[in-house]
């Protein structure tokens, strides 16, 4: 587990448990396509009024340590529904099989992101974070709009499932990883200058993904 555990810092009022009858009605008012939500489980869900912002690194697999994890909904579900825009000020992570999926109706703005196991994250928003990425999982990712990030790395075929938008990021992954409608920031300027000495390869141009993982885990910077 991160050494910080998440805190709320701020949501409109309580959480509460949402059916999966409920939680279906709620995507289709927010405006969440049926073809995103239905690869979804349906079972139970922790609904999260938003805005909500969440401080410290929020993990997917340790239900007890988020914000969400005392009170009327200190039993763990299948995932959060968050309706309206989630900041988190830390980090976005799963540490292990078995994470609980996060849907954010509105925007997320969040610090670095690493998914390794089976995640599920659906935005009806923007995304945006200082760092992307992750290696091969069991994992749905989706995004509705535009995914904004420093730097993207996606390892052994690692890739999200959909972003409707621009992805606008240096992209950091092997040939045969398609992503559409990319645009690198700052082109020509080389990796090395925007990531710390730790994460990259001998040669300089590539990201080591367990060095790049272990300092996100450990909310060590991964970028200059």
């Amino acid at each position: 587990m991160s050494g910080r555990h998440a805190r709320l810092v701020r949501c409109g009022v309580p959480t509460s448990y949402l059916s999966w009858g409920e939680a279906v009605a709620l995507f289709e008012r927010r405006g969440l396509p049926e073809s995103t939500y239905r690869n979804l489980y349906d079972e139970e869900y922790i609904l999260v009024p938003g805005p909500a912002t969440v401080g410290g690194t929020l993990s997917l697999s340790d239900h007890e340590h988020t914000p969400w994890g005392t009170g009327e909904t200190a039993e763990r579900a299948t995932g959060y529904v968050v309706d309206g825009d989630l900041t988190i000020d830390g980090n976005l992570i799963d540490e292990d099989d078995g994470a609980q999926a996060l849907i954010v109706l509105g925007r997320l703005r969040v610090g670095d992101v690493f998914f390794g196991c089976d995640p599920k994250l659906l935005v009806l928003g923007d995304l945006d974070a200082r760092t992307f990425g992750g290696t091969m999982t069991d994992k749905l990712v989706m995004v509705h709009g535009d995914l904004r990030a420093t730097v993207t790395v996606l390892d052994d075929e690692f890739v999200p499932d959909l972003v409707t938008g621009t992805v606008r990021t240096r992209l950091v992954a092997p040939s045969y990883i398609e992503l559409e409608r990319v645009e690198d920031p700052t082109p020509g300027r080389p990796l090395a200058d925007l990531v710390v000495a730790e994460v990259l390869r001998e040669d300089g141009t590539d990201i080591d993904i367990d060095a790049w993982r272990e300092r996100i885990e450990r909310d060590e910077p991964v970028l200059r």
